[in-house]
């Protein structure tokens, strides 16, 4: 079992700054590649970003490519998601997890123990 706890959202003005924080108790992530999804109200939750376990291969959804970038440090159990240039179409509650199951990284089927969110609030 995985325990995660999402942290750094707030609220910040478009072209601003945030970055979240992922980090976990129970068992290392280094077992894990990790994904970011975001879920804005009346929306499905939408792919943002992964990372393998070693942190050497990274996926963007296109529209945060070239602003959002996801790291990891495993030897602090932590995966990170720092993003520039905030637009307002990001305000959403920023989730993590561990994925669970074979398949497409994009999918969040194949994710498992989910975190409680941060949530990301941009204004004008």
């Amino acid at each position: 079992q995985v325990q995660l706890v999402e942290s750094g959202g707030g609220l910040v003005q478009a072209g601003g700054s945030l970055r979240l924080s992922c980090t976990a108790s129970g068992r290392t992530l280094r077992d894990y590649d990790m994904g970011w999804f975001r879920q804005a109200p009346g929306k499905e939750r939408e792919f943002v970003a992964a990372i393998n376990w070693s942190g050497g291969t990274t996926y963007y959804a296109d529209s945060v490519k070239g602003r959002f970038t996801i790291s990891r440090d495993n030897a602090k159990n932590t995966v990170y998601l720092q993003m520039n240039s905030l637009k307002l179409e990001d305000t959403a509650v920023y989730y993590c997890a561990p994925q669970r199951y074979s398949g497409r990284y994009a999918d969040s089927g194949n994710y498992d123990y989910w975190g409680q969110g941060t949530q990301v609030t941009v204004s004008s």
